[in-house]
């Protein structure tokens, strides 16, 4: 017995036929000898051995030359490999069928090849395999099985002599060693086309419009949806896309191309500091104004409550100016300050300043003497490259101030 599938098929094929044959014009008795002739063609006697013979006019392939531009002719490439966990989208780690290109007229032998029958497996598969089922299915009285299994496997076979390519073919020089090698570049249809599908699948499918008028009716749903930006649209075949290959018919001639452009990097608001978050990350100039009102009220002769309340004030909103650089470094990346490129960095610092260590901060006041340490230098020598000859000479008293002033705002430097 005849597989349905099979029988779907021909039936289907059948129907084309006498669409194209049966006009308005044509007469019952004509209609009837088409009808005869159709159902004597379309059968599995006599269709199957046209079909095997015509099988030779396809290749099966990977990667076809035909996507570069519609003269290609080259051999037909089949790249095989095993999947392998190394994180690249390529061949073999991408469950994908391979395509087929040749003759657009027998495209109907490939689809035949490709029906499932009762046990899921395709006849090609079968074929291969020259299993029970298919040399029963194949067993006609015009043809002999081995015959039509010859013929019909055809379609994996070179398409070439040796190894052919075309110039054609897009191309690009690659460097190896002192030289170059000159690289044919061919599209992989099965994985481009399979990405195509998953978009679809993305944008289209019936959770995703469900979603979507959930969202527009600002109602709750169950399903999520998800968006691509920048995605083009590429054309294979014009209006003939059955001469590229099967699947760019089947995809109608169009494939997805996602969005290929350089990162835009978000520009640094601040340094990071390599090897001291004073000198690295704080830039003299920007105080300068807070320096100099400051040095006004350090030569002041005047020594009184609201002169005293000044230079606090004065001092105090350099520290606060600080503590707002200290958040814009906290903000980075957690976990910067472990790079090799701030391997300089003193310990006590790398806790200060990344958010990494916050629980470390937390649990260890320890770290936070030698930062106030370095912050009262820092306030000596800045005053002293900002003010230069005109700088009063800052002694241990001086010192001892500017570390009180931050031990009064050290909650701040937490």
């Amino acid at each position: 017995m005849i597989d349905p599938a099979i029988t779907s098929f021909l039936e289907d094929r059948k129907e084309k036929w006498l669409k194209g044959k049966v006009k308005r014009t044509t007469t019952g008795v004509e209609k009837a000898e088409l009808e005869l002739q159709a159902s004597k063609f379309f059968s599995l006697e006599v269709w199957l051995p046209d079909a095997a013979k015509r099988a030779k006019q396809l290749f099966m392939v990977s990667h076809p030359g035909k996507f570069s531009h519609p003269s290609v002719k080259i051999s037909s490439v089949v790249v095989m490999r095993n999947p392998t966990k190394d994180g690249f989208l390529r061949s073999g780690n991408v469950a994908v069928d391979l395509d087929v290109f040749g003759n657009a007229a027998a495209l109907d032998v490939y689809k035949f090849l490709s029906l499932r029958l009762a046990d899921t497996q395709t006849i090609l598969t079968h074929l291969e395999k020259k299993t029970q089922v298919i040399t029963e299915q194949f067993a006609i009285a015009s043809t002999p099985f081995d015959e039509l299994l010859h013929d019909l496997l055809l379609i994996k076979e070179c398409s070439n002599a040796g190894i052919r390519t075309s110039g054609n073919l897009k191309q690009v020089y690659f460097v190896v060693g002192a030289g170059y090698h000159l690289l044919s570049t061919l599209s992989p249809s099965g994985i481009m086309f399979k990405l195509k599908e998953r978009i679809n699948v993305l944008r289209f499918s019936d959770e995703a419009k469900e979603a979507r008028e959930a969202k527009k009716k600002n109602s709750y749903s169950e399903n999520h949806f998800s968006d691509l930006y920048g995605l083009s649209v590429i054309g294979f075949g014009g209006t003939k896309p059955q001469n590229i290959s099967v699947l760019n018919n089947e995809n109608g001639g169009t494939a997805y191309l996602l969005p290929s452009l350089p990162p835009e990097l978000t520009p640094r608001s601040i340094q990071l500091p390599r090897n001291n978050f004073f000198s690295d990350t704080l830039w003299p100039k920007a105080y300068k104004d807070n320096f100099q009102q400051l040095h006004a009220v350090f030569t002041d002769e005047r020594n009184n409550i609201h002169i005293r309340n000044k230079r606090d004030w004065i001092v105090k909103g350099i520290i606060y100016q600080v503590v707002d650089r200290l958040w814009m470094v906290r903000y980075s990346e957690a976990g910067w300050s472990e790079s090799e490129n701030y391997r300089q960095l003193p310990k006590h610092q790398k806790i200060w300043l990344d958010q990494h260590f916050a629980t470390t901060r937390a649990e260890n006041a320890e770290w936070i003497t030698s930062v106030k340490s370095d912050f009262a230098r820092w306030f000596v020598i800045t005053y002293k490259k900002l003010l230069g000859n005109d700088a009063l000479g800052i002694g241990d008293e001086q010192l001892l101030y500017f570390n009180s002033m931050i031990s009064e705002c050290e909650e701040a430097l937490r």
